[in-house]
Order: C-alpha cells, then sequence, then structure tokens
C-alpha cells in the first residue's frame, strides 16, 4: 500500500511537484498502488475550476518575465 506524501526523502525533487491544493487534497491517504495515485489526481484535476489553471498560467507568466529580467539566473544574486 502507498501513502501519498508529498515531502518522502527518497524521491528526488525533480521527480514531482505538488501544488499545495493538492498536498492537502490527497496528502496522508494511502492508496493500493501508483495506478490509484495517477487515478486520484487526474480526478482531482479534472474537477478544478478554469480559474485555477489560470492563475497556474499566471504565475508561469511572471516567472518567465523574472527569468528574462534577470539575464537567465533563476536565484536572484
Amino acid at each position: 500500500m502507498r501513502r501519498f506524501v508529498a515531502d518522502q526523502p527518497d524521491i528526488a525533487p525533480s521527480d514531482f511537484q505538488l501544488s499545495s491544493p493538492l498536498k492537502q487534497h490527497h496528502g496522508g491517504k494511502h492508496f493500493a498502488d501508483d495506478d490509484d495515485v495517477r487515478h486520484e489526481i487526474l480526478l482531482w484535476m479534472r474537477h478544478q475550476l478554469k480559474e485555477f489553471y489560470a492563475a497556474g498560467i499566471g504565475a508561469l507568466i511572471k516567472r518567465w518575465d523574472k527569468c528574462i529580467n534577470t539575464g537567465g539566473d533563476y536565484v536572484e544574486k
């Protein structure tokens, strides 16, 4: 049985990044296998309002703009 934990130390940070709403909804739940996890996440994604995705895209635009304005540096120095 798999447990949905956002901060598992044995998973590299590059494997996935969970949004706060997704963490809140699925955090601590138990799943039989990876397919069950995928299924639940897809269901959650399908039930989000279009404003949820619009806000995410808006945040990407701001991050892209910040990256361009800092000459490609992802971390401000």
